[in-house]
């Protein structure tokens, strides 16, 4: 009879940018690890609405792609409407949308079962303060 399992862990970034993306996928990896399921799913998501998780390269050149594309589609300006309410963050908003808020990965063998050139990135917009991602591996657990 199999063993199900639930394990769940929080990353806790503080970029030093108001605009970052941050490679994630060896804590997320070691996380998986940790948690004894050998065989389900990772699922990582920012526990924010101005932040995004996404799975692409680890290629600077296409980081620095998503990055202009995000910023023609939802750029950094004074006049959006939510602002009124005191806030600047408009543009990360819209940003965050824009990426996936969260993903769900496959879980085999004991570690994250990714592409060849699969990586997880965490997207901050509104960034230099404490934001939290949680981690919940979901499976069966090893024998």
């Amino acid at each position: 009879m199999a063993n199900m399992k639930a394990h769940t862990e929080y990353l806790t970034f503080n970029t030093e940018e108001r605009y970052e993306m941050v490679h994630i996928t060896p804590q997320v990896d070691e996380i998986v690890r940790r948690s004894g399921i050998d065989d389900g799913l990772c699922f990582v998501s920012p526990m924010h609405i101005t932040a995004a998780i996404y799975v692409n390269d680890h290629e600077d050149g296409l980081i620095e792609d998503i990055s202009t594309w995000l910023e023609r589609l939802a750029p950094a300006k004074p006049d959006y409407k939510h602002h009124r309410t005191g806030e600047d963050n408009a543009d990360a908003h819209l940003k965050a949308l824009l990426l996936h808020h969260e993903t769900t990965l496959p879980v085999t063998k004991g570690r994250l079962d990714l592409g060849t050139w699969q990586r997880i990135f965490y997207a901050e917009f509104d960034g230099q303060r404490r934001k939290r991602v949680i981690v919940k591996v979901l499976g069966v657990a090893k024998e």
